[in-house]
This record gives C-alpha cells, structure tokens and sequence, in this order.
C-alpha cells in the first residue's frame, strides 16, 4: 500500500472569529464564506472535529486523520512509535481586531487540559502588518498575580503586558504559559495539536453573534501563566552556514521551523521523518516518481517520510517554510 505516498496537498478549513477580516483572500485560493469574518485558516489539522482533507490525487477527500490511522508510518517514519495523531497544527491567522488576552497551559499542567489533548506551545511568522500591528508577549517585568487581577477588574491588562510594534517576516516564539495576543496582523501559525485556550480578558466587546460577551476563564488563565515569561520579542533568525538561502526561526521541544527564500533549486524534506513546506511567497515544484508536484502561495504540502528529500524548483523567488517534528526521545 506505502506506494500510494505523495507529496500530499490539503483544504483548508475556515472558521469564523469575530476579530477576523478578508485578508486570507490574499494568500489561499478557496473562496472564504461570504459576509462574515474569517479569523483562522487551519491548513493541517487532525483534530476529530476539524480534520483537513487531501486536496488532490489518489487519496483526494481522505483526512488527515485516516491517513494517520492507515499510513502512520509511511507518513511519520522514525516519528511512528511516538504519535497517533498528527502532533502539529497549522493555521493562517488574520487578526483584524485583536484577540482575548490568553494564555494556554503547559504540556504537564493535566488538571487543565481535556483528556487526549496537550498543551499548547507556538509560534507566529508575520506575514502581512496594518497601521494598527500590535504583538503582546509575555508580561512586562515585575507584574505579579495581584497586579495582573487588578487590572482585570479596572480594564488595564494591556498595561501589563510586553508589547511590540511587528514587522513583516518576524518570528515570535509563544512558549505555553505565556500570556499573549496580537491584532491588525496576518500570521502563520505552527503549534502543539491543541485547541486548549483560557482568556484572560477580551477588551470588554460583544460577539455580534451571539450578542453577548464571549466567556473568560480568568481562574484557570492565570493558574497556567509563567509569570517568568516576560518581555518576548521577535527571534533573531539563524543563518544555516552550510544552507546559503535557509534561516532557522524556530528549534524547541516540538518543532523545528527554517525559512528558505530562493530562485535557486534546493533540497527539501528529510530522512525516514515527514516536513511541511508552507509557501509564504512565489511558487515551485518537486518532481517525485516521474510527476510534478507544485507548490504555490498560501499551499501546504506534507511530504510523508517515506518520500524523504526532494528538489524543489523554484518557477520564481519562492519563499517557503519547512516544518519538521521535534523528535521528543
């Protein structure tokens, strides 16, 4: 059956928030629903109540889901033994307004976190910035547990909280347990497969759905802040000597994230292990088994370990991101 393994092309699933705009018309071809906000694009879920369906080919309309049940090991290889859902999950975000004040728990705070979930650990890449961009991360040094309750209760969080103008191309890394939100930006989202989120505040606004606030878990937010986490700014790229074209943005206990910005053909995916390749910008193609795979702007393509590397021929500049798993062991 492993023969049936290509690079893999998946629909994305939009959802509704009321901080969200039209941006995402920009980056994906799919049509966004009609006359409401679209705050996320998730692009690579296996959750059971959103899972990502493959967008072309042989297993065209199987979830992510099932391909993990039937291909676990075609698709994780030496990852296999690990997972038994696909362990990250990818959005594009289009903050509008800004999101609630929130934080998410930490992968060892279980009295938090439903069952079959974890913690929730990410990170952003700035893809598109407005007159109004604002990144919080993290606390501003010295806020402490009182502090923060006061200023629930007199409207002043943003006071607490670290913030920063962004610019286009950033990388901000939210470890859980920091406290956070951000506004009037596009980002790319990588995180832990996880939809575990506590407001902290939501700036006193009404869901126009629901003509109502949106609920606060104000009590299990601030159980599951680091209050060491203060002052996050962007990440400072790290140039790949061996890799002219390539900078690691992220590297922690979860994933591994490079960027590669190059008219040049270059190798992607790894060894017996899968890579997600994100097009930011531009666009390409791999050839694999005699047929071409393209890749362009806004497309994520999960190339199954089996696969293992691949050329990528640029038809332009392309800019792309390369995911891969941490291995936790």
């Amino acid at each position: 059956m492993s023969n049936q393994m290509y690079p893999l092309k998946f629909d994305p699933i939009y959802q509704y928030r009321l901080w969200g705009g039209r941006r995402l018309e920009n980056l994906l071809s799919k049509p966004l629903p009609e006359d409401e906000p679209v705050g996320e694009a998730w692009l690579l879920s296996d959750r059971k109540d959103y899972a990502n369906e493959v967008s072309e080919g042989a297993l065209k309309g199987t979830t992510l889901t099932k391909l993990m049940q039937d291909f676990r090991y075609e698709i994780m290889g030496k990852l296999g033994g690990h997972f038994d859902h696909f362990p990250l999950l990818l959005k594009f975000l289009d903050c509008k307004e800004v999101l609630s004040v929130q934080v998410h728990p930490s992968d060892h705070q279980k009295e938090y976190i439903p069952d079959g979930d974890s913690g929730k650990t990410e990170a952003w890449v700035v893809l598109e910035t407005s007159e109004d961009s604002r990144i919080y991360a993290g606390l501003k040094k010295g806020i402490t547990k009182e502090k923060l309750l006061e200023s629930i209760k007199n409207n002043s969080v943003s006071d607490c909280l670290h913030s920063f103008v962004p610019k286009k191309d950033d990388a901000v890394f939210i470890h859980s347990g920091a406290v956070h939100t951000l506004g009037g930006t596009v980002v790319f989202e990588v995180q832990e497969n996880s939809d575990v989120t506590f407001r902290l505040y939501d700036w006193d606004r009404t869901d126009q759905k629901t003509g109502k606030p949106r609920e606060l878990q104000v009590h299990e937010a601030v159980a599951c802040i680091d209050f060491n986490q203060v002052d996050i700014g962007p990440v400072i790229p790290l140039k790949t000597p061996d890799l002219k074209d390539t900078e690691k943005l992220f590297d922690n206990e979860h994933f591994k994230v490079w960027r590669i910005k190059t008219e040049s053909d270059c190798m992607v995916g790894f060894k017996d292990e899968p890579a997600i390749l994100v097009c930011i910008d531009g666009g390409g193609s791999m050839n694999y088994n005699g047929k071409d795979y393209p890749i362009d702007k806004g497309e994520v393509m999960l190339l199954p370990a089996l696969i293992g590397l691949l050329d990528l021929h640029p038809a332009q500049e392309i800019t792309l991101l390369q995911i891969a798993i941490s291995d936790k062991n």
